[in-house]
């Protein structure tokens, strides 16, 4: 976990340019972002704009063509597969659209599957998920299965899930994408108290709406930031 104020994320000059067919795709180009701990970010814009391109750079799912990447400090930007694995798993929540829910396992057994990659021994285990459980108020449901929940209520364990291991960051891509608008305005909430609490939230959005939830609103256009606009509190 970072210090809350200092720069936990760096990006200096990200491009990303995919190949295909021998056109060049140029996703993102010479993008600077800084998301300091405890700051509650979106980025929006139109559809094929980069958003995704840029979380999945964030989350290391994917590399820059060129420029850095610096996470708490360090440099992630080359590092081998299995080292940006370890990464993803301890300090990097991912918050999908689509929940990514394991249908044949049960709630607590969901929210604990990223714990067990850590060789953590189940006591840790067990307070971490339940604490994540809690927050997310979905502790009485441990015993269910995805499809005995409503949509609104799988995102709030695909949230704890994210929060379980105690990321640096909050990744979340189009968290309220499947929900309806009262489902979606209480995941917001919940993603809000997250962050009055402390956490760390990089979101993709295109709903302006939801965008708001947020105190900096970053907007991307043509794979380049064209404007950032903090919220009024």
């Amino acid at each position: 976990m970072s210090k809350s104020g200092q720069v936990l994320i760096r990006l200096e000059g990200v491009t990303k340019v995919f190949y295909t067919d021998e056109v060049e795709t140029h996703a993102l180009s010479g993008v600077h972002l800084e998301i300091r701990a405890g700051e509650f970010v979106s980025i929006a814009g139109p559809s094929g704009c980069g958003k995704s391109t840029l979380l999945s750079i964030l989350g290391l799912l994917d590399t820059c063509s060129e420029g850095a990447y610096l996470l708490n400090g360090k440099s992630v930007a080359d590092l081998p597969a299995s080292e940006r694995s370890r990464i993803r798993n301890q300090e990097i929540g991912f918050i999908f659209q689509n929940f990514n829910l394991i249908g044949d396992l049960t709630v607590y057994e969901n929210v604990e599957l990223p714990l067990t990659y850590r060789k953590m021994p189940s006591a840790e285990r067990k307070k971490f998920v339940n604490e994540a459980l809690e927050k997310v108020g979905m502790a009485h449901r441990t015993s269910h299965y995805p499809s005995q929940l409503s949509g609104g209520q799988q995102q709030r364990v695909a949230v704890a899930r994210a929060l379980a291991g105690r990321p640096s960051v909050l990744l979340a891509d189009e968290p309220t994408g499947n929900l309806d608008s009262k489902n979606g305005e209480a995941v917001m909430e919940l993603l809000r108290n997250l962050h009055r609490e402390g956490a760390t939230i990089c979101m993709v959005t295109h709903d302006v709406r939801y965008a708001k939830f947020a105190e900096r609103n970053i907007h991307l256009f043509d794979g380049r930031i064209v404007e950032e606009t903090v919220e009024a509190k």
